[in-house]
């Protein structure tokens, strides 16, 4: 299979077409690839749950929080520490107030560690340097699944002075790797006991077939059948009704063909285009021209003249010219029925990323674009 990637270099669109050597047991669909069943789907059970709780980081280099609010926060861990200070008598920038929040892995067990996330919620310039105090994190029942608490990394750094500064990354959010442990085992149920589900990352009519024809190849006709394009469902062989572990294992193992859809991704934000392998353009026409606008704004001084009226002044007079250009449009016939077609036809057009965006707009409202057009 195939995968287009458009990368922008000096203004220009470089086409780069990466392929992708498949290598299935059998004859597989056409633009279908062939993946393992854990790789595209999940077993039901096999959840992760977020936790989320309110912290303080400490040792700022006078980057912390100035509110009042950090300053109320800093008196109450004092005060449970059994040391009384007054609001007013807090003057800490070293301290800011955070929200850390973290997911916790599918069957989670009571001392396993976890990375936790850690973001200013207040008016802090930078966390760089700085602690993270023991925090609870909870879940949405109000319940303490997980305590966090070490040094806060931000992958970067802020710095300056006099007037300038440099800054690398997001300085007011960053990571505590391994800094959050567990508190709680969480009760799961990997299946009933007789049946296992399996729910599909994306669901597919064509993908959710191929995995239950594969499993019935495997373990025998009507071990699986699939009710819905986003899920499967298992019967558990007799053979494996004490070991559901291996059996999940073993159709976890299983090469499937999964079903490629032709579809095209567009990131407006960063001028990115990723075109799939199925995607195919009818017979079109497409004329594409630019039209600029430049307005020019210049200032000139006008001195009067020596020894003239007491009332003559230098003044400054503005002078604008408004100038308009418009390339002649390039008229050309695009069509493809395979992607290295439709490489050649895009190549052909020598636009920027974000005049290409418009194209490919265009062309799916014309009808001449076959793919799902996806704009994130």
């Amino acid at each position: 299979m195939a995968f287009l990637i458009l990368r922008m270099e000096m203004g220009k669109v470089k086409f780069i077409l990466l392929f992708l050597a498949v290598f299935v047991l059998g004859a597989a669909p056409r633009g279908a690839r062939a993946d393992r069943i854990e790789d595209i789907a999940s077993f039901q059970g096999m959840t992760e749950n977020q936790v989320v709780g309110y912290g303080l980081a400490m040792g700022l280099n006078g980057s912390g929080d100035t509110g009042n609010a950090t300053m109320q926060a800093i008196a109450n861990v004092l005060e449970r520490m059994g040391l009384t200070v007054a609001i007013n008598d807090i003057r800490a920038k070293d301290t800011a107030a955070v929200m850390v929040t973290a997911t916790l892995p599918p069957f989670p067990k009571a001392g396993m560690k976890i990375d936790v996330t850690v973001s200013a919620i207040a008016d802090a310039k930078s966390l760089q340097g700085g602690t993270l105090m023991l925090t609870p994190l909870y879940g949405p029942d109000g319940k303490v699944y997980a305590l966090a608490q070490g040094p806060i990394s931000i992958g970067g750094f802020v710095g300056g002075g006099g007037g300038t500064s440099v800054q690398k990354n997001h300085p007011t959010a960053g990571r505590v790797p391994g800094g959050g442990i567990i508190q709680k085992t969480l009760p799961f149920t990997l299946g009933n006991g007789r049946t296992i589900k399996l729910f599909l990352d994306s669901p597919d009519f064509a993908t959710a077939s191929a995995i239950a024809r594969t499993i019935n190849g495997t373990f025998g006709p009507g071990c699986a059948s699939a009710p819905d394009p986003s899920m499967v469902t298992i019967g558990i062989p007799e053979a494996y009704a004490d070991r559901i572990v291996d059996f999940v294992s073993r159709v976890g193992e299983m090469d499937v063909a999964v079903d490629n859809p032709a579809k095209v991704v567009i990131n407006e934000r960063t001028g990115t285009i990723i075109i799939g392998q199925n995607v195919k353009i009818a017979p079109v026409a497409i004329a594409h021209g630019n039209l600029t606008i430049e307005i020019k704004t210049t200032y000139a001084v006008s001195q009067p003249a020596p020894y003239g009226p007491e009332s003559s002044r230098t003044v400054v007079v503005p002078n604008k010219n408004v100038q308009v250009k418009e390339q002649k449009a390039s008229l050309m016939e695009a069509s493809g029925s395979t992607l290295g077609e439709v490489v050649s036809a895009l190549n052909a057009l020598g636009v920027t990323p974000r005049d290409l965006i418009s194209i490919m707009q265009a062309l799916k409202a014309a009808g001449a674009l076959k793919a799902d057009l996806e704009i994130i």
